[in-house]
């Protein structure tokens, strides 16, 4: 493990996604045909349709958005929670671009995220880019040698070099004692509760749990102790 990280410069985040539009009819007729050709490569049997897959579309960049970028940081003794969201995918981008922008735009800040370098890292990346959005430099890695990529990843640290398989964050936070909170939503439901039940609190409350597991894990990667929940402050 990495026992130099320097636990105050890593600003740990996750994100939640949907789809684009709440549904596959509301799409254009050129996205649609572009649609079908996705789900040709992801569905399991030949009769699922692109209309059935639909909801899959949030985890592509290119036919999804962003709707809560959930991030934490080290403040003294106290480690704070905040969160962008909204429905206003280019407004939440640009606030968090600010926050990298301003605290962040060092050679020792570090990202930090489960599954962040398949999945978080880039997807926030390409929807600024959609948005049109300038990147901020931590988000700028073309060109950049691994090392000089400030970005950690906990599934990639706890793979040692084995790329065969997917770990869980639920699963980590298990076998490490890290206790979480029992929910009653969980990734597969984000789309649901936010097209269907348009509850982006309960979304956001999701997310930011999920940062504390992050930044907990993290911690026992690092041989040290819990954040306790004292020191944990959620801010608006």
């Amino acid at each position: 493990m990495l026992y130099n990280i320097p636990f105050s410069k890593v600003l740990f985040l996750d994100i939640e996604t949907v789809s684009k539009h709440a549904n596959y009819d509301e799409l254009s007729d050129r996205m649609k045909k572009l649609w079908e050709k996705k789900s040709l490569k992801i569905r399991k049997s030949e009769t699922e349709t692109a209309e059935e897959l639909y909801p899959r579309a949030a985890i592509y960049a290119e036919f999804g958005k962003i709707i809560v970028i959930s991030v934490g940081f080290l403040n003294g003794s106290e480690f704070r929670i905040k969160s962008f969201y909204g429905d206003d995918e280019k407004v939440l981008l640009q606030e968090f671009a600010e926050l990298l922008n301003r605290y962040y735009n060092y050679p020792d800040s570090m990202l930090c995220a489960h599954n962040g370098k398949e999945f978080d890292f880039p997807y926030i990346a390409r929807r600024m880019i959609i948005n049109g959005i300038d990147l901020p430099v931590p988000l700028q890695i073309a060109g950049k040698k691994p090392w000089e990529i400030r970005h950690l990843d906990t599934m990639e640290l706890w793979k040692f070099g084995d790329y065969k398989n997917y770990t869980s964050l639920d699963l980590l936070t298990a076998i490490f004692d890290i206790p979480t909170p029992k929910d009653d939503i969980d990734g597969s439901m984000v789309g649901e509760v936010y097209w269907q039940q348009n509850d982006l609190e309960r979304i956001k409350e999701y997310c930011q749990k999920d940062v504390l597991a992050v930044a907990q894990l993290m911690r026992r990667y690092l041989n040290e102790p819990l954040i306790s929940e004292e020191n944990i402050i959620f801010t608006p």
